[in-house]
């Protein structure tokens, strides 16, 4: 397994008190985080709520309304402290893997009439060059085998189906639509695969 855990402690929130746990990629170095509450056993036969969230900062910290990150991110803490007992796993690669200045020249293609998947292919990238398998070792490493997944992506499903998790079923998380990211939400779904009902 390609990644270790390196530390935890608290991590109070405005959703509650979460268990933070840093982890790092062996031979990369990369890191990734989960974000853990009200877990105190897993036995291989509990289904946790779990969101894998795809680091975004302008969406994230910067409250950027050019996509729907941070209202998925701040919208899955919510609801996992509402079940009382979840998992968000951090997955530090920026702009579905191009990193975060070349996911603003991307952004820049986008202002010249460009849906996402075009910029990202003017760029010279997929349309989405994100790895899970960071995501998936850590499930493993934590015990959680089988979940209920926050996502509108059918291909994250079928990834972590194909790599050992269970995803029991899919809750969609529909959240922070508006006029400045109507077209990167169509491009979702039209070319991504998204659901978004």
């Amino acid at each position: 397994m390609n990644i270790k855990e390196v530390s935890r402690s608290k991590l109070p929130t405005q959703w509650g008190e979460f268990t933070i746990v840093g982890f790092e990629e062996i031979y990369t170095k990369n890191h990734h985080i989960a974000l853990i509450y009200g877990i105190k056993k897993i036995c291989k036969t509990s289904i946790i709520l779990t969101r894998i969230h795809s680091e975004c900062l302008t969406g994230d910290a910067l409250f950027s309304l050019r996509c729907d990150c941070g209202f998925q991110l701040q919208s899955a803490l919510y609801k996992i402290s509402k079940e009382n007992c979840g998992i968000l796993i951090y997955h530090r690669q920026e702009g579905r893997n191009i990193g975060l200045l070349n996911k603003i020249k991307a952004y820049n293609y986008q202002d010249k009439g460009l849906d996402t998947v075009e910029a990202n292919h003017k760029l010279g990238f997929h349309a989405d060059e994100r790895d899970f398998i960071p995501c998936i070792n850590i499930l493993k490493i934590l015990g959680i085998y089988n979940i209920r997944l926050l996502t509108n992506n059918p291909n994250k499903i079928n990834f972590l189906k194909k790599n050992g998790i269970n995803v029991i079923n899919r809750i969609p998380l529909i959240v922070g639509h508006n006029i400045n990211n109507n077209k990167y939400l169509n491009t979702k779904v039209i070319k991504l695969g998204h659901i978004l009902y």
